[in-house]
């Protein structure tokens, strides 16, 4: 298990800024662009996702880490909602949906893991560092992979 330094490093942000520039790009086609409600809801909520990760990294706090990882998880929980409504609305397709879902489900699975080893690692302020729970991350995608061929 690496020590992360940076937000940067971590997977959860990494996947997260692939999903915000997949998102805008989608988000700035067709009709979906002239939306401009729903565009820039859709584009705060994956920004949220990606910046929420990076602040509460910042905090060097593990309480306030978790925090800001709920609220990321919260962001994506918005966003796939979102993807609904651009869905009902056409202004992505099926596969833009299911590309797009895939990915902010997985992200929010990935929060989820990663904010239950923050919870039950033994991890003092002084000493705080985090380390990414490998086994977690892959035991997720595997679950989510399984889910997808059912």
């Amino acid at each position: 298990m690496a020590t992360i330094e940076r937000f940067e490093d971590l997977k959860v942000w990494q996947e997260a800024r692939v999903l915000a520039n997949l998102t805008y790009r989608i988000s700035s086609l067709s009709n979906f662009q002239k939306d401009f409600v729903l565009r820039d809801q859709v584009r705060r909520a994956v920004v949220s996702t990606l910046s929420n990760i990076a602040e509460g990294f910042e905090r060097n706090s593990p309480k306030e880490f978790i925090h800001f990882l709920s609220i990321a998880k919260g962001s994506a929980g918005e966003l796939r909602s979102q993807l609904y409504l651009a869905l009902d609305q056409h202004y992505i397709d099926n596969k833009q949906f299911k590309d797009l879902y895939e990915n902010v489900t997985t992200i929010s699975k990935m929060l989820s893991g990663l904010m239950t080893y923050l919870q039950n690692a033994n991890l003092r302020k002084k000493n705080y560092q985090v380390s990414e729970p490998e086994a977690l991350y892959r035991k997720i995608i595997i679950q989510s992979a399984k889910a997808n061929n059912r």
